[in-house]
């Protein structure tokens, strides 16, 4: 995990920008170790990077009603560069092997999906 902030390397107008934070519970403890292990061990960080989605924190929440819970957020230029972004994420090789492994199956149960503009002061 990356559970520090980091800046991101946008270059597009501040009023353009998009972050997209998502939430991804998990029905057990067992469960959501494995969703962690795939992001960390799997590499899906790693794609994450590879392919720029500027992350911002990748992180697991540790108060809530929904818990166990991983949440990450992420930031593009605008609305068409994140699309452009999850779909190149979709096709990649990388995401198929991945996602198709048996033992990174069922590992989430429910997913939140936030998009969030952000203010004067967002990029500290």
């Amino acid at each position: 995990m990356a559970p520090q902030m980091q800046l991101p390397q946008l270059k597009g107008p501040h009023e353009e920008r998009v972050y997209e934070l998502r939430s991804y519970e998990s029905a057990t403890e067992k469960i959501f170790r494995n969703k962690v292990h795939m992001f960390n061990e799997g590499d899906e960080i790693g794609l994450f990077k590879k392919l720029n989605f500027n992350a911002v924190f990748y992180s697991e929440v540790v108060s809530g009603p929904r818990m166990p819970n991983l949440m990450y957020m992420t930031s593009f230029e605008n609305k068409a560069d994140r699309d452009a972004h999850w779909k190149a994420f979709g096709e990649s090789p990388e995401w198929k092997k991945l996602s198709s492994m048996p033992e990174y199956q069922h590992n989430v149960s429910h997913i939140d999906i936030y998009f969030l503009r952000p203010t004067a002061y967002s990029d500290y």
